[in-house]
């Protein structure tokens, strides 16, 4: 038999791990600090166009506001209420993750992401086995490959 028939090229995920050390939680305590910053920017930017558009719509309308005019106000704030709260949200994700970075102790292993890599697989090989390969990096370089590569 042709051996060469009997190989398949095959898609996984691999992932990656980090190493905590003094750079590493430095560098991703700053990112998640700048998103939390951003977060904030967001926040208060949608602050001011709510106020502007709400302001826009009361210049325009007759005073006292009709029932049109108040259900356009109430749109628009339901609008940036709903933008308020994913913001929020994502901005108490970010403070939780910071917290949980300074909780990390040096050395400690850590899941940061994954990439999708071929491999080949032919008669024989444990596919389980194979499909379970992770790279270890410290301090972005890359420390171990762990598996059946």
């Amino acid at each position: 038999m042709d051996s060469s028939k009997s190989q398949l090229v095959l898609k996984r995920a691999i992932n990656i791990k980090a190493v905590v050390t003094p750079r590493w939680k430095d560098e991703v305590q700053q990112q998640l600090q700048t998103q939390i910053n951003q977060i904030d920017g967001q926040l208060q930017q949608l602050d001011s166009q709510g106020q502007r558009a709400i302001a826009e719509i009361q210049k325009q309308s007759l005073q006292p506001p009709g029932p049109q005019t108040m259900q356009q106000i109430e749109s628009i704030q339901l609008q940036v209420n709903e933008k308020k709260s994913e913001l929020l949200d994502q901005k108490n994700q970010s403070l939780q993750n910071l917290q949980q970075v300074q909780l990390l102790e040096f050395d400690q292993e850590v899941n940061q992401f994954q990439v999708e890599g071929f491999f080949s697989v032919g008669l024989g090989d444990n596919l389980v086995n194979k499909m379970q390969v992770e790279i270890l990096l410290r301090d972005g370089v890359v420390e171990e490959i762990r598996g059946d590569i």
